[in-house]
């Protein structure tokens, strides 16, 4: 399991800056992204400060999929845990998501699954699991990311309810799992 630090985060965002400049040099003020730069991403524990430019970069179809790959890296601190960033990414995440013309919306719905899978709550009483994802009370991003998919419920709904939806982008059990999300107590974890 590689948990990546801020500093190798902050490698992540200046080596998509140094592959694509242009992208520090655009002014975004895409819908998607409002407020977006009024996060203060430095002081979230583990993040670099220039998440935003990984953002902007999703918005451009060349530099899109390596922005997503970056993004992964930033949000994710291993393949079981995400990062405390990610309650603050999830906003701009599902807005971007919902755009039709976004090159990377498959791996924008995927992301969010995966942010939806691992904020569940985790079973004490399950040995395994504890394990593999650890005790609740050590990992608050879970608790932040519910929190999160709560507030932002309504534009995750639409999301889902788009019927201009390509066919299978998102699959039904993805479609559960983010609805899981939504409704943590109508689709109890097993």
């Amino acid at each position: 399991m590689c948990v990546l630090d801020v500093a190798a985060k902050e490698a992540v965002v200046a080596g998509f800056l140094c592959a694509h400049p242009q992208i520090a040099q655009v002014e975004c003020d895409h819908p998607a992204l409002l407020g977006c730069a009024d996060v203060a991403w430095a002081r979230i524990p583990g993040c670099p400060a220039g998440i935003p430019v990984l953002f902007r970069g999703l918005l451009d179809q060349v530099a899109a999929p390596e922005a997503l790959r970056a993004l992964n890296n930033v949000l994710m601190n291993s393949v079981f845990h995400v990062s405390a960033a990610m309650s603050a990414a999830l906003p701009f995440l599902i807005r971007l998501a919902a755009l039709p013309d976004i090159a990377v919306r498959s791996g924008l719905v995927d992301l969010l699954v995966v942010a939806a899978e691992l904020s569940e709550p985790v079973d004490a009483d399950n040995e395994r699991q504890v394990r593999l994802l650890g005790h609740d009370s050590d990992h608050p991003e879970r608790e932040w990311c519910r929190a999160a998919f709560a507030a932002h419920a309504s534009a995750l709904r639409a999301l889902l309810d788009d019927e201009t939806l390509p066919d299978g982008l998102i699959s039904a059990d993805d479609r559960e799992c983010l609805l899981n999300a939504l409704e943590p107590q109508r689709h109890p974890s097993s």
